[in-house]
């Protein structure tokens, strides 16, 4: 790492600054992946009441939209490379950190990329079927589009915000064209929205389920918090490109509700298969025919958070590297370009094995409730660091301090709770994963004086 600057030395191409524009098209590509085109259908079928799933994803996008706003708070007072791992390294202590980043290796981007990918294989294979009797077609796009999109973001930040600007415009263009040409020019009906199921009637555990269903589908408001070293004045810009972002995915997601109750009643989306609620939705709208176009749109949606994840996974792996708790051969940037190779090769190179073994859907089964615990701690990591360090300079302050960052906590403790009684197994595995990076963190830790050395 022997650059010129300061900048270039402590952050990743920092010859390279990210506009917000590039930013935001990480942030949405990263929230906006398969979650809004499935999570509909098994709503419908647990809750039957159109106007409770409305009221769910608003309360989602509430939600998500006060993590952004605390999240922006963070960022842009720690404007680093690393996004949760550098809160949490700050408010906790470098062990704190260090789990937060091997979580995000092992499952909220490792796991995530591996399963996305998978997913992305899938849909394209309706688009263009091809015969895959044993399953190593579907690998092979999932490794092809894992690798290709590896490849883009190791020549360097420019070519990587190119393409995410090109991959999260287009899905949102698709998006919109889904959205409102269905409602305009669809065979639906207003009526579907006064339909209920007859025997509609969820107790508060099934709303909970629900509502566990809607906030995966807004993970993700975070994103831009990984890349805030690249980001040009992230200071004043990141909690501009948190906040305005994720409201405008709630909006998305709002709108491609409405189209779905609008194309068919809730007892309709309820019908097996309860999945592909968005091809559904568009069969009744226009015919079976569209089923392809809405299989096309999930592929492109699919690669933009792939790609976004690619981005922004491995600045957590190397900014542990570069404060000695990771293996410091990852510590490294490209002389040329800048960007941290050995770390986006090893994230690949993981969700590569995941890939092939089958392993990331144990992984993704109980990594909600890793990632939810992690959440809370590092909206805690806000308060602690607003008692400990008051003259840290704040460029943006979370409003209703301390009530909306409180009320976040206790809102994730809740789901945490919620599903250590529901899913006693998953839970111990997910923090078994965690645990098992304490003994790595000792064997991995260098001391100060050997940094210095």
């Amino acid at each position: 790492m022997n650059r010129s600057s300061s900048a270039d030395r402590y952050e990743p191409a920092g010859r390279h600054q990210v506009g917000w524009f590039t930013a935001a098209c990480v942030l949405v590509s990263n929230i906006i992946g398969g979650g809004i085109f499935t999570t509909t259908g098994f709503m419908a079928r647990d809750l039957g009441d159109p106007v409770l799933i409305l009221t769910l994803w608003v309360v989602g996008a509430g939600f998500a939209l006060a993590g952004a706003m605390a999240y922006g708070e963070l960022g842009a007072a720690l404007p680093q490379a690393g996004g949760d791992y550098i809160y949490l390294r700050r408010a906790y202590g470098p062990l704190a950190g260090f789990l937060s980043g091997w979580t995000s290796l092992t499952i909220g981007f490792g796991a995530a990329i591996a399963a996305s990918a998978v997913s992305f294989a899938s849909y394209f294979l309706r688009v263009a079927p091809i015969a895959d009797d044993n399953g190593w077609a579907a690998k092979g796009l999932a490794l092809l589009l894992l690798w290709s999109l590896t490849a883009v973001h190791v020549a360097g930040v420019g070519a990587g915000g190119r393409l995410q600007r090109m991959l999260t415009t287009t899905k949102v263009l698709a998006i919109l064209a889904l959205a409102l040409g269905g409602l305009s020019l669809g065979s639906g009906s207003w009526k579907n929205f006064a339909v209920r199921a007859p025997d509609a009637d969820p107790g508060v555990g099934t709303v909970m389920v629900a509502l566990i269903f809607v906030m995966y589908s807004y993970l993700g408001w975070n994103v831009a918090g990984y890349i805030a070293g690249e980001i040009a004045e992230p200071g004043r810009t990141l909690p501009r490109i948190m906040i305005g972002a994720t409201a405008f995915v709630g909006a998305m997601y709002l709108l491609l509700n409405l189209v779905y109750l609008y194309a068919l009643p809730v007892t309709s989306l309820a019908q097996p298969p309860v999945l592909p609620v968005a091809e559904k939705a568009a069969a009744a709208l226009w015919g079976p025919a569209s089923g392809r176009f809405v299989a096309a749109l999930l592929c492109l949606s699919i690669a933009g958070a792939v790609s976004a994840m690619v981005w922004a996974g491995p600045r957590v792996y190397w900014a542990m590297a570069r404060d000695g708790v990771f293996v410091p051969w990852f510590a490294a940037l490209d002389k040329k370009t800048g960007v941290p190779v050995r770390a986006i090769l090893l994230q690949s190179g993981w969700a590569s094995l995941l890939i092939l073994t089958g392993t990331f859907e144990q992984l993704v089964i109980y990594g909600g409730l890793v990632l939810a615990v992690f959440t809370a701690f590092t909206v805690g990591a806000l308060i602690v660091l607003r008692r400990r360090q008051p003259d840290l300079p704040r460029p943006y302050r979370v409003p209703l301090y301390p009530a909306l960052p409180g009320l976040l906590v206790v809102l994730s403790l809740l789901i945490v709770g919620y599903s250590l009684i529901q899913r006693p197994i998953e839970s111990a595995l997910g923090f078994a994963t965690v645990l098992a990076g304490i003994p790595l963190y000792f064997v991995w830790r260098i001391s100060p004086e050997q940094q210095r050395a």
